[in-house]
């Protein structure tokens, strides 16, 4: 159930946004009360909170204060991104998990990849979905890495072949789904029906509320969570604007409000999450306890510095994901 907080936030200001804009309470009240009536017939439950502290907080890697150190992208500092490479490499360096990325080839093969091209981190060119997984195959996944020479000739991995890997040695697994919806629920379901371990070692997450609405539609039983960083509508991680209109950068700023109300009051209830990933500049005690009032963990991302770790370690004593597990690297965002 929503929060008594949340709850009088939300079901009040749709009331008097309406009254004002109406004049009327006939209105405001029928809204209000549909809204209402739509939060209970389809949100989902969270799952029970015994088994998304399994997850969230797993004894095995942990440190004393309970916070897990997550490889981003499998570590990409210290092993080529999204590889079996990285996952190993994570492993024999401490991390209690890995973030992987959940894309498809052009002939729907769900494979580890993070952009919608292969240009950034392979010998190869053109978009992901021109591309057969035979052919994706082919390219070489180590060569723009900066440790290229050791890692030449790693393949791009499918999601079964990671996921098999990460069981192997005992990671807890951080999905990471760009988007297409209804085929990474379809592709997800269907590794947790063949390694039902995984209800108990993993976590599907997503910047798209959407994907984790059809990922609960498709097994209400995953434990799942929403990625945020605000303002990302209208900037850059590192601050810039994304665009040079000044009448546009505004009107994304006005979306990047709404979306962050709707992160915070509506859509975390909607799909009945555990976690909320966050990027670690708006994460501190205050909005931890925010969370853990409503049965959500906070993950910070991306705390690359021995200071950053130490302050999630002993301080806000939550789960980080990380590039490096064996040395500080550039801001990632």
């Amino acid at each position: 159930m929503l929060q008594f907080g949340d709850e009088l936030t939300l079901f009040s200001v749709v009331f008097v946004v309406v009254l004002l804009g109406t004049r009327s309470a006939v209105w405001p009240t029928v809204l209000t009360a549909s809204l209402y009536l739509f939060l209970v017939m389809f949100r989902f439950p969270q799952v029970p909170s015994s088994r998304a502290r399994q997850v969230l907080r797993p004894a095995s890697g942990a440190s004393s204060s309970g916070a897990s150190a997550v490889a981003h992208r499998g570590g990409g500092h210290d092993a080529p991104e999204n590889t079996i490479a990285a996952i190993r490499a994570a492993s024999e360096n401490g991390a209690t998990g890995v973030e992987l990325d959940l894309e498809f080839t052009a002939d729907g093969v769900p494979i580890l990849m993070h952009d919608d091209t292969v240009d950034r981190t392979t010998n190869g060119s053109g978009p992901l979905s021109k591309l057969l997984f035979s052919e994706l195959r082919k390219l070489d996944a180590a060569a723009k890495h900066r440790l290229s020479d050791r890692f030449r000739g790693e393949k791009v991995p499918t999601l079964q072949e990671a996921v098999e890997e990460c069981i192997k040695r005992q990671l807890t697994i951080y999905f990471d789904v760009k988007g297409h919806p209804d085929e990474a629920a379809a592709a997800l379901k269907e590794l947790f029906q063949k390694y039902s371990v995984l209800y108990n070692t993993s976590i599907v997450c997503s910047f798209e509320p959407k994907v984790i609405y059809r990922m609960r539609q498709a097994d209400p039983n995953v434990v799942t969570a929403l990625t945020h960083r605000p303002w990302s509508l209208s900037r850059f991680g590192d601050g810039t604007p994304r665009f040079s209109s000044a009448w546009k950068h505004h009107w994304m700023q006005v979306l990047d409000v709404l979306l962050d109300w709707a992160h915070h009051h509506l859509l975390w209830n909607l799909c009945g999450i555990s976690a909320f990933l966050v990027q670690k500049n708006f994460v501190s005690p205050d909005y931890v306890q925010y969370w853990a009032a409503r049965g959500v963990e906070v993950v910070g991302w991306t705390v690359n510095t021995a200071v950053e770790k130490q302050y999630y370690q002993q301080l806000l004593k939550i789960n980080y994901i990380t590039d490096s597990l064996v040395e500080d690297c550039d801001p990632h965002y």
